[in-house]
């Protein structure tokens, strides 16, 4: 069965929780998976234990830990207003910086085997974006709605390995004209793909978030990213 343990990594400045959850077989390729500003909540636990059930080993690390560690608010409208106040004291340079150390520390994992990928969502979405343009350790990048992707589309020519954008073309935070930025910049690479789901509005894979979960979107978009993973980071290779 999947199990559930909480590790830590240290960097120069500390120590923060990496949650890893295994897959029934034991072992699997490793998943980083990067948190929204709702931190390693309900919601990002869930994720982990569908991407547990497809077999891979996820790790999931605390990166709000230097402002307000174990960050868990739930996913109404008063989650998201304390969630920005969080977001706005977060040093995203940072931020990434822990990613790489916590890809270091999934990686090396004896549980791991089959190649390492990462996965985030909004925040996180970007913060993944921004781990596939300093590492070429990684064998797939699913980026849901990152928040900061448009704004950094220069990053795209550092970027060598399989990426896979999702976005939602009803979004509220990511206007639709940005989106199409994101498409325009995409066009040719074979090695990315983007996918916009016309009706879904932010985070609409959030099943825990009643504010902002859309579940048509949702399952279309995860089914892609399952195809997506499966294809370029495949369980028991």
């Amino acid at each position: 069965m999947t199990t559930k343990r909480t590790g830590a990594v240290t960097v120069p400045d500390g120590t923060f929780d990496l949650h890893v959850w295994t897959p029934d077989a034991g072992r699997g390729p490793g998943v980083l998976l990067v948190q929204e500003i709702f931190g390693v909540g309900a919601y990002i636990r869930s994720v982990a234990e569908d991407l547990a059930a497809l077999g891979y080993v996820v790790a999931a690390p605390d990166l709000f830990w230097r402002v307000e560690p174990g960050w868990s608010p739930g996913g109404d409208e008063d989650a998201v207003k304390r969630s920005m106040d969080v977001v706005a004291r977060f040093d995203s340079e940072k931020g990434v910086d822990d990613l790489e150390a916590s890809l270091a520390e999934l990686a090396a994992l004896p549980e791991v085997a089959g190649g390492v990928g990462a996965l985030g969502f909004c925040l996180g979405g970007w913060l993944a974006y921004e781990l596939a343009a300093r590492t070429d350790g990684l064998d797939a990048v699913v980026s849901f709605y990152g928040s900061g992707v448009p704004g950094r589309l220069e990053l795209l020519e550092r970027i060598e390995g399989p990426l896979q954008f999702h976005f939602g073309g009803s979004d509220q935070f990511i206007p639709r004209e940005q989106v199409a930025e994101v498409e325009k910049a995409v066009e040719g690479r074979d090695d990315i793909e983007i996918h916009v789901q016309e009706d879904g509005g932010h985070a609409f894979h959030n099943r825990e978030s009643p504010i902002f979960h859309q579940p048509d979107p949702a399952r279309r978009a995860w089914a892609l990213t399952e195809a997506f993973l499966a294809r370029h980071l495949p369980p028991g290779r």
